[in-house]
């Protein structure tokens, strides 16, 4: 066991303090990622500060008219809120396709957002990786890659970004509500996430001392016409290979306006908006799919064992855009299906 202290504050600016006094001290809530992360000894934080009892466990009607999200909520409640549901179901279909019951029940919206790869060369601290020891390079690029990016790679690292909620988030145009000791601001969910780059071990464009505050979803209607699809290696407890979150406002039976993520494929949730401006005016019908499947994967690269990733993303991309353009998401299908 490695000896870390121990803070429970009760506001936010006291818990920004706490992890302020310590460069290796943690924030933690459910601790469904970091604490595997200090078993592995990938993460050995010599200071824990417990935010649970932040009051960030609300979902509220933003000033926009759109939802604000505390930090704090579950992802089960959040899946589950009759708001989300309603307004939202994308992000509630993605939420619902990670993980499993357990650990929704435990983890939260902030946590969520700062999930850390499942590289296997990350998690094994006798290999050389970037992200876990800047400089010492990535053994994934020639090792066991199957699960790796095929989108917005480095030489230095070629990881994925986990999450199924944040594919959800960015593909809704969500902003990330941010609290540190120059006071709040707020992220763009597409600007949150980084890009490996030259620094790696940096996930997000969050400052060292900021704590997540809450998620906004803005005033929009994406409920009717929407899908998200997750391909993976079993249908439960396993994370995506690929997925897509997908979108459409159609008016007449042409596309008025388009959203779409990747998940499965980047160091960050891939969203490109050239796509989405390729659908404006199109029939919502394969062919004009395809086009935008490949404009998207135009950058591809695989790295020998994930080479199959860019025409399972391809058809990925064609099949949610077709059931979101027919208003039956996944998850019904799914229901029919049993």
């Amino acid at each position: 066991m490695n000896r870390f202290s121990y803070a429970r504050p009760t506001d936010v600016a006291e818990a920004v303090r706490e992890v302020g006094s310590d460069p290796s001290a943690r924030f933690i809530a459910g601790g469904t990622n970091l604490i595997d992360l200090m078993k592995y000894n990938v993460e050995r934080p010599t200071r824990l500060v417990d935010i649970t009892r932040l009051p960030l466990t609300t979902i509220d009607k933003a000033d926009g008219g759109g939802l604000r999200i505390g930090a704090l909520v579950p992802n089960s409640d959040l899946a589950y809120d009759d708001q989300v549901q309603a307004r939202y179901p994308l992000l509630s279909d993605a939420i619902l396709a990670g993980a499993s019951p357990q650990l929704r029940n435990m983890a939260s919206t902030g946590g969520n957002l700062l999930q850390r790869t499942r590289c296997l060369y990350f998690y094994d601290t006798a290999t050389p990786c970037n992200k876990r020891e800047p400089g010492s390079g990535c053994s994934a690029i020639d090792g066991v890659n199957r699960i790796h990016a095929i989108l917005g790679t480095s030489s230095k690292c070629i990881a994925t970004h986990p999450s199924d909620m944040c594919v959800g988030l960015a593909a809704l145009n969500a902003k990330v509500h941010v609290a540190g000791p120059s006071g709040e601001r707020v992220i763009a969910m597409a600007d949150f996430h980084r890009l490996p780059g030259d620094q790696p071990e940096r996930d997000t464009n969050l400052g060292p001392q900021e704590l997540i505050v809450a998620v906004e979803l803005p005033d929009e209607d994406f409920s009717k016409n929407y899908s998200y699809l997750k391909l993976r290696d079993r249908l439960s407890y396993a994370f995506a290979l690929v997925s897509v979150a997908a979108a459409l406002k159609i008016d007449g039976g042409k596309i008025a306006e388009a959203r779409m993520a990747l998940g499965g494929v980047a160091h960050k949730p891939w969203r490109d908006t050239t796509a989405e401006d390729m659908l404006r005016g199109k029939p919502a019908e394969e062919a004009s799919f395809k086009p935008v499947a490949d404009h998207i994967l135009r950058d591809a690269r695989g790295f020998g064992h994930n080479d199959f990733k860019i025409d399972l993303a391809r058809r990925a991309i064609v099949r949610a855009l077709s059931q979101a353009a027919a208003g039956t998401p996944q998850t019904q299908t799914d229901k029919r299906i049993k």
